[in-house]
């Protein structure tokens, strides 16, 4: 049975001016009475969450589609029509390899127009980065890329971005929501394009942003002498395609081999189930290819080429592939020697990471004696922290455990364009040492102490989905654990209340960021465990953090099965297996 709220919802969608294709959608879904997926089509609206509106394609008030895209960009005209009275507002738009993307992207470019405001838009697929990139670049006020990321093939989206390049936070992202909220009718969206307000973007933009990427470069010599590095590439039918290779070629790299069958861009994805890095199925023919031809280094960038996963040899000699949090600690050492060598630090630079990214990144900061900021989860809260210090403070790098990186702030998202090029510096820079990566990264653990983390994440779909994430995380307050794997919890941080609580000395210190729905446990060994329900996907994350110190190389088996051991108590613990 549907709910009589869900079913006058859908009554106004088969009564209103709709086109048939998407009335004869509903209808068919009424006709096999799938309830169920009608229900979770039109519950709610979809809403910006930590990157923007995201959903399944198809009909309906929670799905991605022509409507819900149309309401969203027109709230958006709305409000930046009421945000910069007067100017003339410029907005770019860019969009991915998926299914419907290119046809997403021109209605947002033909509402914008309609609205007297200005559009430039990118010709041809393009990477996320390169749309933030472009925003700064051409003195919008605001723009939109038409991308689902990672997510499964059935799903689209669409990311706002303000005039500083970054996705929207509060309270423009609330209060666009609110512009979106008054329209009461599809009637009231331009959909009527002026074409002469759309110009098209191309060759010019692609050489703007990759003159950027060659400036980030601070080993050209270890290059040079490394400059036939075997690496591997796979963009997972995605847009890295477009920009990837010439950006390794021009920063010297000689010998790239394109994994062929996942080189031509495709919304289905038909080489993986998830065209996700994250995933080790999607980078399985990386791999394949890797061992054929005994490459250096394997990278994967996901459909909007915002993000990059990388496989090296491990000290047997084997591929594995890295995390997240490795990577990222990994680019922050590199990136802070390189700067002490070169003399550059002042005292005045900074790196930034998400709450959930690992504290090696912190410790490593503390070495070099430069400024560390924690955000929130989201590339948008590490760009505000830019713009609250900019022209104070410099910015050097940071980055989130998601497979997300950002080199420099001439993009002010993660970058999987730049983090592919430093990456590949940075093999070269340890092979010209006689090193791995992977013992570059070893090394790093000798000094600071062995990081390792896990990700533990449970998939709750539709309304009763979101009913149960909500629960799960309403228990965990009301019944925090006393001690996890033998140690004994020291302080809870609830970002919900912004609130962190010593349990030892029973002090409350605030946390300074602004309210999310985040639980952080940590112990007295060190250990921290966050829980996190997905702003993006119908998920819920925990992620676990545990370290140990490693005296040196032969003792990294031995630590890596402690530290196994103690996250695999955790888990047994916190009852998440």
């Amino acid at each position: 049975m549907i709910e009589p709220a869900i079913q006058q919802k859908i009554n106004s969608w088969l009564s209103g001016n709709y086109d048939e294709a998407t009335k004869t959608e509903i209808n068919g879904l009424l006709e096999r009475n799938e309830h169920e997926s009608l229900s979770d089509a039109f519950y709610k609206d979809l809403e910006f969450g930590t990157g923007g509106l995201r959903g399944i394609m198809g009909a309906g008030s929670n799905r991605m589609n022509r409507y819900t895209l149309g309401m969203a960009t027109q709230g958006l005209c709305n409000y930046l029509k009421q945000n910069f009275p007067g100017e003339r507002v410029k907005v770019a738009i860019a969009h991915d390899s998926r299914n419907n993307s290119p046809e997403f992207a021109r209605i947002a470019a033909d509402i914008f127009s309609a609205n007297d405001i200005e559009v430039y838009l990118f010709q041809a697929l393009r990477p996320t980065p390169q749309l933030s990139f472009a925003i700064r670049h051409l003195g919008c006020q605001s723009g939109v890329v038409v991308t689902a990321s990672h997510n499964p093939k059935e799903y689209n989206g669409y990311k706002v971005y303000w005039n500083d390049g970054a996705q929207v936070t509060a309270p423009h992202d609330k209060n666009i929501i609110a512009e979106v909220n008054k329209i009461t009718s599809i009637d009231e969206v331009k959909f009527e394009p002026k074409p002469n307000n759309i110009h098209l973007l191309g060759p010019e933009m692609d050489e703007a942003y990759i003159t950027k990427v060659l400036g980030l470069s601070v080993s050209h010599e270890a290059i040079r002498r490394q400059h036939d590095l075997k690496i591997v590439y796979t963009p997972l039918h995605g847009t890295g395609i477009t920009l990837v290779p010439e950006v390794l070629q021009r920063f010297g790299f000689s010998n790239v081999t394109i994994v062929d069958e996942q080189a031509e861009p495709n919304g289905n994805f038909p080489t993986v189930v998830y065209p996700n890095p994250e995933e080790k199925e999607a980078m399985t023919l990386a791999l394949n290819k890797a061992i054929e031809i005994d490459a250096d280094l394997v990278m994967a960038t996901d459909p909007d080429s915002d993000r990059v996963g990388i496989a090296v040899r491990n000290l047997k000699g084997e591929f594995v592939l890295l995390n997240g949090n490795q990577t990222g600690a990994l680019l922050i050492n590199y990136l802070l020697q390189a700067w002490q060598k070169a003399g550059k630090l002042t005292g005045k630079e900074f790196i930034v990471k998400t709450i959930v990214t690992t504290d090696l990144i912190i410790d490593i900061a503390e070495s070099y004696g430069v400024k560390h900021y924690e955000t929130l989860t989201g590339f948008k809260y590490i760009a505000e922290k830019i713009r609250e210090v900019e022209g104070k403070e410099v910015y050097i790098g940071g980055g989130e455990e998601s497979y997300g990186y950002m080199i420099g702030d001439f993009v002010r998202d993660k970058d999987g364009i730049s983090a592919c090029a430093l990456i590949a510096e940075m093999a070269a820079v340890a092979k010209d040492n006689g090193q791995s990566l992977f013992e570059m990264m070893v090394d790093m653990y000798e000094k600071y102490n062995f990081y390792k983390e896990e990700l533990v994440s449970f998939t709750k779909k539709g309304q009763r989905g979101a009913e149960e994430i909500q629960q799960m995380m309403a228990d965990m307050r009301a019944n925090p654990p006393q001690t996890i794997a033998g140690s004994k919890v020291v302080e809870i941080s609830d970002f919900k209340l912004s609130a962190r609580r010593n349990l030892v000395s029973g002090e409350i210190s605030q946390l300074g960021l602004e309210s999310s729905n985040v639980l952080q446990y940590m112990t007295e060994d060190g250990s921290k465990i966050s829980a996190r329900p997905s702003g993006t996907e119908p998920k819920i994350k925990f992620y676990i953090s545990v370290n140990e110190p490693l005296a040196s190389t032969v003792d990294y088996d031995s630590v890596e099965q402690k530290l196994n051991a103690k996250i695999e108590q955790i888990l047994v613990d916190l009852k998440l297996k």
